[in-house]
């Protein structure tokens, strides 16, 4: 169990976050096309998981587009965001906003991800969605950065895990 801050107020977070070094925890979401997915699918790639409560939120929109932007651009690298949002939404999003660089997965069928990546809010108002999180994994899903960012309403140190990526 770990602890981040929603507004300055202690939210309780279960799970084991993924540590730098570690083989990345097995996972299934649903895509945009409402299709199951893991991380197979994009075997031999670099990923960047932005995960997300909601793209419904401002922190969580820049974020996606922040990494849109930046990372989804550099060799063998995609972008996953993760959030609660049903895949339908998360679409629109990426859609309204111009975002054809990343992959929207939605939690909805499949809860168990925020408990086995260590992002599962348990308290406080957000509890049922994720907590945010960057988790940065080499083309084998070697965990190379990992932020479980301390205060929800923060954007994530997009320096550090662009850099991770060389």
């Amino acid at each position: 169990m770990s602890t981040v801050t929603l507004a300055g107020n202690p939210i309780e977070v279960a799970g084991t976050f993924p540590a730098k070094g570690a083989a990345a925890p097995a996972l299934r979401l649903t895509g945009a096309d409402l299709q199951d997915v893991g991380l197979d699918a994009w075997a031999g790639k670099r990923k960047v998981l932005n995960i997300v409560p909601s793209l419904d939120t401002p922190i969580c929109a820049t974020s996606t587009r922040r990494f849109n932007a930046e990372a989804s651009g550099l060799a063998d690298t995609v972008v996953l965001v993760v959030s609660g949002d049903l895949p339908f939404a998360a679409k629109r999003f990426c859609e309204t906003e111009g975002l054809a660089d990343v992959h929207t997965l939605s939690t909805f069928r499949h809860p168990e991800f925020a408990r086995d990546w260590g992002v599962a809010v348990t308290t406080g108002p957000l509890a049922g969605l994720t907590a945010r999180a960057v988790v940065v994994l080499d083309a084998a899903d070697r965990v190379i950065h990992a932020q479980l960012v301390p205060e929800i309403k923060t954007e994530p140190d997009y320096a550090a895990a662009l850099a991770a990526l060389g």
